[in-house]
């Protein structure tokens, strides 16, 4: 019975499951505006690239503001942060929807993306504070899932909410993310919040100061490690990954988008199959045998991809091993995703740190830019396999950084906890 209670996701605090609910609604709704948002900036009579930038001004908004997010959580708190968050990005994009001119779209999606950091440093810091560590790698996966599951759902409404209206999709976003601030608002209860984190700091912090800063972080080589996997996150899921699989279907392959597409459904299901494993491993075995497992998936699945393109002659099997391929960077998404965040809330033990999980939320948004710069070069140069080897080689250098760590979960911690 108490192996099974330590497994079982009946054992998470509610707030896990708020909180998963409320990252549903957020990627459900910009899966749905993604797809809409260089199709809408196109409609003012702007370059390809000036429509793309409406993308790219969301995202660098969100990495420049995360240390403000960061600070805001520490001085006004997580709940308030994260609700703020989500109004910011929902007027946001209700006023996008309405903009008459491309400069108006630019500037309300960059304000977007500093609601968007708010959101997710203040959500993942909450998170981390009301979980004690025997749960925190199942904390980690089950919120990482409610992404996963609105991220898959979003595009496939997407498409039906672009055919009623170019601007319909900017609305759709806007009600979900309010639907997510009233869960929050409602579920998020602060008295509740400040009896569950009481539970987590008299367990883990006693006697420490309720600091984090950073520069006390960034000397621990387990906050290194799992600032190098989450930059692996960015760098190879949203950079290589997304960047090249559609080009390489259509160009190496020579087959028609829609595979792409099927290709992504596979690393979505691999990952959601995965996700509950490598949260219950990271907190039955340790946040680093995980951490390896995820790193060195990637370099498996990212060397699949370049056997892929070695054998795209062969258009039958080199489409199978790159199914392959993608399933298992479907596996490594999974256990990079829950055991990094957890380590981070293992170091934090209870305390606010809002600056440095910030940092840590950045890594990823870091390697999302450069993961699709440095791969297009290496396309423009040498082809397909050396863009796909980048990432592999990236990924060992990270798996550097995780050999070299210690294990931040001390079973002895909170005994008693089921």
């Amino acid at each position: 019975m108490r192996f099974r209670s330590r497994t079982s996701l009946d054992s998470l605090p509610r707030e896990v499951w708020v909180l998963a609910t409320i990252a549903f609604f957020v990627a459900l709704g910009f899966g749905i505006v993604i797809p809409a948002i260089p199709i809408f900036a196109s409609s003012f009579e702007v370059s390809a690239l000036a429509a793309s930038s409406v993308v790219s001004a969301f995202a660098l908004m969100r990495f420049i503001s995360s240390p403000f997010a960061g600070w805001l959580t520490d001085r006004l708190g997580e709940r308030l942060v994260l609700a703020s968050g989500l109004v910011i990005v929902a007027v946001s994009s209700a006023l996008a929807g309405l903009s008459q001119s491309f400069v108006q779209l630019l500037v309300l999606r960059g304000i977007g993306g500093i609601g968007s950091s708010m959101f997710t440093v203040s959500a993942l810091a909450l998170l981390l504070r009301v979980v004690d560590a025997p749960r925190r790698g199942r904390a980690s996966a089950v919120f990482q899932a409610g992404f996963l599951f609105g991220g898959v759902a979003g595009p496939a409404a997407g498409g039906i909410v672009l055919a009623w209206s170019v601007r319909a999709p900017f609305f759709f976003y806007a009600a979900t993310l309010a639907a997510a601030t009233v869960v929050a608002l409602v579920f998020l209860t602060r008295a509740h919040l400040i009896e569950r984190e009481e539970i987590v700091e008299d367990t883990e912090s006693v006697g420490e100061s309720r600091a984090a800063t950073l520069g006390r972080f960034l000397r621990k080589p387990a906050y290194r490690a799992a600032l190098g996997v989450n930059f692996l996150n960015g760098f190879v899921t949203f950079g290589i990954r997304a960047a090249l699989i559609p080009l390489f279907v259509i160009e190496g392959l020579r087959q028609g988008a829609g595979l792409s597409g099927a290709a992504f459904l596979v690393a979505a299901g691999a990952q959601a199959l995965a996700l509950l494993p490598a949260g219950r491993m990271a907190d039955l075995r340790g946040r680093r045998p995980a951490m390896l497992i995820g790193t060195i998936a990637t370099i498996i699945g990212m060397s699949v991809l370049v056997l892929a393109d070695v054998l795209s002659d062969n258009t039958g099997w080199a489409t199978f091993i790159m199914f392959v391929g993608m399933a298992v960077l479907g596996v490594a998404v999974a256990y990079r995703s829950s055991a990094p965040a957890a380590a981070v809330g293992d170091l934090m033990g209870g305390r606010r740190g809002g600056i440095p999980i910030a940092v840590f939320q950045m890594m990823s948004d870091l390697g999302s830019v450069f993961g699709p710069l440095i791969a297009g070069a290496l396309l423009d140069a040498a082809g397909f396999s050396w863009a796909f080897a980048v990432g592999a080689m990236a990924s060992a250098v990270v798996l550097v950084l995780v050999l070299r760590s210690p294990e931040t979960l001390q079973r002895t911690a909170n005994p008693s906890a089921p």
